[in-house]
């Protein structure tokens, strides 16, 4: 009897000595994965910055997400989360909710609900980045206004933004306080202002920070670029006014198109008795004509967000 309590003891012991064992395993594993990624991370922004400092465009596939994260508002509120961390809980939520469908359904409605997520996520990504991008170009004229009222030099130019960036909003407020605390820490006013343009989509926005980069090297009055910078806003805004009536406009023809195309299904289905969704989902002509009206949608959609 002994000796079996002893032998049960003993396999018990060795069995949690191997989960502990395990254990110690995954964490090693789990930190060392988390280091290699921050150094990942760290190396690319690096590298970033010396390409920022060349005056080069990189376009890879970590250079956009990292740009989404930053235009979205996504890494104001979340500072250390870099572009590997956030894959990775795309990752991991995809596969959780792939899971969790095909446990309640099948693999198809799993896939769907993965789907569904994903576009939901980029919708709301977005709307954010449109968001910020709104108010970045109600921001811009205040932001004039409050240069044209200094006597800016470029021995200045980066001091005034923490005076000036108080009254503005986000985006715009964020990327004046961190490009005064870097040119502060750093003494680096060109490279500041550098990085200041890539921290806002607004093209109007990269434009004023690289012309201040450019003056602050060859010359030391700033009132010719602020004067300028103004004058290329308002051209601009009325750009925008009139493509927006233009957008306006082309979305109530394609509601009217949209609405006269229900029309004529309904007026084809009283005289060949068949009912519309019927006729748009088991006939071929009705599913070239549904195909026909999807494919208008999304040139329809694409051309939109280009303008």
């Amino acid at each position: 009897m002994k000796i079996g309590i002893l032998l049960f003891l003993f396999v018990g012991f060795r069995i949690l000595f191997s989960e502990m064992e395990l254990m110690s395993e995954l964490t090693k594993t789990l930190r060392k994965t988390r280091s290699e990624m921050n150094a990942a991370s760290r190396q690319r922004n690096l590298a970033d910055r010396q390409n920022l400092l060349k005056m080069q465009e990189r376009h890879s596939f970590w250079y956009r997400v990292e740009q989404t994260l930053q235009y979205s508002g996504i890494r104001d509120r979340f500072p250390q989360l870099s572009a590997e961390w956030f894959l990775l809980l795309q990752l991991v939520a995809g596969t959780a909710a792939f899971c969790v469908g095909c446990l309640l359904f099948d693999a198809f409605v799993g896939a769907g609900v993965v789907g569904a997520l994903l576009w939901l996520e980029l919708t709301v990504l977005h709307m954010c980045c449109r968001k910020n991008f709104r108010r970045t170009e109600e921001d811009l004229t205040k932001l004039l206004d409050f240069l044209g009222n200094y006597s800016v030099t470029s021995g200045e130019i980066t001091g005034i933004f923490d005076q000036i960036g108080r009254y503005m909003e986000e985006p715009v407020r964020s990327a004046l306080s961190a490009c005064f605390y870097e040119a502060s820490t750093t003494g680096d006013a060109q490279t500041a202002l550098l990085a200041m343009a890539e921290r806002i989509e607004h093209p109007k926005f990269k434009e004023l920070a690289r012309n201040m980069e450019i003056t602050s090297r060859y010359c030391a009055d700033f009132t010719a670029l602020v004067q300028s910078s103004r004058r290329s806003l308002r051209e601009y805004l009325r750009t925008v006014q009139e493509r927006r009536s233009m957008t306006r406009e082309a979305t109530v023809n394609l509601v009217i198109l949209m609405g006269m195309s229900v029309v004529v299904l309904l007026s084809v289905g009283k005289l060949t008795g068949i009912d519309m969704q019927q006729l748009l989902l088991t006939t071929w002509p009705g599913r070239i004509g549904l195909g026909l009206l999807g494919m208008i949608f999304l040139v329809f959609r694409r051309s939109v967000t280009k303008i």
